[in-house]
């Protein structure tokens, strides 16, 4: 029986969308604000939803609080309030789209997590503006 236990976490990042081979003009009018040179920022809200079985010893698919533990240090303690674009290793040759934001989350939980596990991260950008990656 698989069953899927979700965990809710929250972060503050600056970032710019641009690509740096484009000029001004061309990433103004792909990405719009978003390609403001002087950043912009958002409150993400995150989604990690665990899928697997559940441990007929113990009743838990996951023990929350190790999962609780592996978001602040994958995620929070990682993200928040930097700017993604400058302080960020992966976003330093990749723009930092709520799309790739969200598989760097993936990558990052997933090699913290047991392998007998699924994952799949959802990031909301803004409350309507949301992205789910569920891996390959």
């Amino acid at each position: 029986m698989r069953i899927t236990a979700h965990r809710k976490a929250h972060f503050n990042a600056a970032h710019r969308l641009y690509r740096p081979d484009w000029n001004d003009e061309k990433n103004s009018q792909i990405f719009g604000k978003c390609s403001n040179p002087n950043f912009h920022g958002h409150n993400y809200d995150l989604t990690v939803s665990v899928i697997g079985e559940i441990d007929p010893e113990t009743g838990f698919l996951i023990d929350l609080k190790i999962l609780k533990d592996i978001i602040k240090a994958q995620v929070e303690d990682y993200l928040d309030h930097k700017n993604l674009n400058l302080e960020v290793q992966e976003f330093k040759e990749l723009n930092p789209t709520a799309e790739n934001i969200a598989v760097v989350i993936y990558n990052r939980i997933k090699k913290a997590l047991e392998p007998k596990f699924d994952l799949e991260v959802t990031l909301y950008e803004t409350p309507r503006n949301f992205v789910t990656y569920k891996g390959e």
